[in-house]
């Protein structure tokens, strides 16, 4: 019986669903090793172990801060576990006990953030640069979500392929009751759900928008996601170019998401760099067709569920979703392509791989 720490302080972040997910089905696979999670103080109450083996703490180090680098080294110390398993990057680089890391992807080593403070954002980005390498070297075992990022890390950090292991996420039907948004009620819309960060792409793909209006005027494109500092610029640059027919909805709740997946005509992911593309793949289990970016991940993921463009180019953008939109054969056959697609994946079969993993890790 092993003693195995979690960090979990990416819970209610855009990687949460990965560590939800692999909580929920490691209590149901392994009854034998005891567990420790860790968890942001302001995330403490929402999360409540149904294992006896599992038990949660609190951890106050927030990420990419020295206190992450000291103060959590000081209390992974004091825990003195086993293994520990980084469920993101970041972590006490100082820490010489055995450790899993899953590398979710290096959009952050690459891309930057206008909505951050520009000196401060530039000089986190350089640690985190060294902090990746680093991590790579010192784990027993590096996990990414998809074949695309384990070339990747192994090429950015030199880093033996061999102690890279893929455990494909998976996505599941939204199963909280559907709860119609008034003013999308009866018309056509496009769907995006996500950041608005610039590797996701957004500006080019609102001016491919603009021209497939042209053949589809009653045509909406919504963009949900929380409406942040980055889609205020977003919206700005669309105001400014006068783009009409976009609808920002803000946070929705799983109920309104629902009925957008259910809704929509067609789902448009235009990211440049991604280690999964998570969102799409949910869109996919709602039987909704697929407009990818053909960069990173996104062909492995997707398979023959989506028709991809070039990221780069609006006009080969707008051909695509015109595509769809104007052939009705073709949006079926993606229904019945998605709907495989994403049954093809498995939470449960991650966690258990997973597992296998920190049983490897601690035979190291």
């Amino acid at each position: 019986m092993s003693k195995i720490a979690i960090d979990a302080r990416e819970l209610k972040t855009s990687t949460g669903r990965y560590v939800e997910r692999l909580l929920y089905y490691l209590q149901k696979l392994d009854t034998q090793n005891n567990y420790v999670v860790l968890l942001k103080p302001q995330d403490f109450e929402d999360w409540t172990p149904k294992n006896p083996n599992f038990k949660k703490i609190t951890c106050s180090y927030k990420e990419f801060t020295f206190g992450d680098q000291i103060g959590f080294w000081r209390q992974l110390k004091k825990l003195n576990p086993d293994l520990v398993h980084f469920a993101m990057t970041q972590q006490p680089v100082l820490y010489r006990g055995k450790t899993v890391t899953t590398i979710h992807d290096l959009t952050t080593a690459r891309f930057t953030n206008p909505a951050k403070n520009q000196p401060v954002f530039k000089v986190k980005q350089v640690i985190y640069r060294w902090v990746i390498k680093k991590v790579a070297k010192k784990s027993q075992i590096l996990i990414t979500p998809s074949k695309f990022v384990k070339t990747d890390v192994a090429q950015y950090a030199n880093v033996n392929p061999g102690k890279i292991a893929v455990t494909y996420e998976a996505a599941e039907k939204i199963t909280a009751s559907t709860v119609k948004i008034e003013e999308l009620a009866n018309t056509d819309f496009l769907l995006y759900v996500g950041r608005s960060t610039p590797h996701k792409n957004l500006q080019r793909v609102v001016n491919a928008f603009s021209l497939v209006q042209k053949s589809h005027p009653g045509l909406k494109f919504v963009l949900s996601g929380k409406f942040d500092a980055n889609y205020r610029l977003l919206k700005n640059y669309t105001e400014k170019i006068d783009i009409k027919g976009l609808v920002f909805t803000d946070y929705v709740s799983e109920g309104q998401l629902r009925w957008l997946y259910e809704h929509a005509k067609l789902y448009v992911f235009p990211s440049l760099s991604e280690g999964f593309g998570l969102p799409g793949l949910e869109a996919m289990s709602h039987d909704l067709p697929v407009a990818a970016s053909d960069s990173s991940c996104l062909p492995e993921i997707y398979k023959n569920g989506a028709v991809y463009f070039d990221p780069l180019d609006s006009g080969d953008m707008a051909a695509k979703i015109n595509q769809i939109l104007d052939d009705p054969e073709l949006a079926q056959e993606l229904k019945t392509k998605v709907t495989k697609v994403a049954a093809s994946y498995s939470w449960q079969r991650m966690a258990s791989q997973t597992l296998d993993i920190y049983k490897k890790a601690l035979n190291t």
